[in-house]
């Protein structure tokens, strides 16, 4: 446990050193925020659906979180290449106490950029309609992060290097935050899009934490809560599986 406790204060640390981190951590998240809030506002209140700053905002906390805990990967890319990860694998303890501190210092640095973007949010006028489920919405958003995260340390350890990151952003981050209804309604879908979002585990955060903070829900609370554990439980499993088979 004192192994496990070791990574995830590690990555902590790591986080909070790095001030070039904390700052860019809020640049994407601006710019949808932003550039789409104020863009397409008086388009979405048109069609009558309200406020759009109101109701991207959970998408857009979602969408910061999902691409820290992804990138969380990377990291693990760099210690392979200078060599703290074999100093690391080469303690005597289970491999898979290594991976759960990654994975766990990794998802807490999600959740800290999560609750930056969300001040910046409330900042550009997001209001939660109800402050009491602020608690049990940073529940959903951990398991956004702890999801992803180990999601995150299984493809860091199949790559070999950094740029293999590329791919993955195009074929597969950027495809989750756009198919997650993070940016638009999930009403009156069509078919084939709507069977694409149902099986995607980042519309299920993403509509946990709308349900919470806007108080519009599309899947239900008690569906979103299943499939992010259920499918954070698999993760984590396949995680630490490929980790155990990492070679350094």
């Amino acid at each position: 446990m004192s192994v496990i406790y070791a990574l995830w204060l590690r990555e902590l640390r790591r986080y909070v050193r790095s001030r070039s981190q904390v700052i860019a951590s809020l640049g994407q998240p601006l710019l949808y925020l932003l550039g789409l809030g104020y863009g397409m506002g008086p388009v979405f209140a048109k069609a009558g659906q309200g406020n759009y700053r109101q109701f991207v905002a959970p998408g857009i906390i979602s969408m910061t979180i999902l691409f820290a805990s992804i990138f969380s990967g990377a990291g693990l890319i760099f210690d392979r290449q200078f060599g703290f990860l074999k100093e690391t694998l080469v303690a005597p303890v289970p491999r898979v106490y290594i991976m759960l501190g990654r994975t766990l210092g990794a998802a807490t640095v999600s959740v800290l950029q999560g609750l930056l973007v969300s001040i910046v949010c409330v900042a550009c006028g997001f209001r939660p309609v109800d402050y009491t489920q602020i608690p049990l919405a940073l529940v959903y958003m951990a398991l956004i992060a702890s999801l992803f995260s180990a999601l995150g340390t299984a493809i860091g350890s199949t790559l070999q290097n950094i740029q293999g990151f590329q791919m993955i952003m195009s074929f597969l981050v950027m495809p989750i935050f756009f198919l997650s209804g993070a940016l638009y309604p999930l009403n009156n879908l069509p078919v084939a899009l709507n069977a694409i979002v149902s099986v995607n585990p980042l519309a299920y955060g993403v509509d946990g934490l709308r349900t919470l903070l806007v108080g519009v829900s599309h899947f239900g609370l008690l569906m979103d809560a299943a499939v992010l554990v259920g499918v954070g439980i698999a993760a984590v499993l396949f995680g630490s599986r490929v980790f155990s088979k990492i070679q350094v």
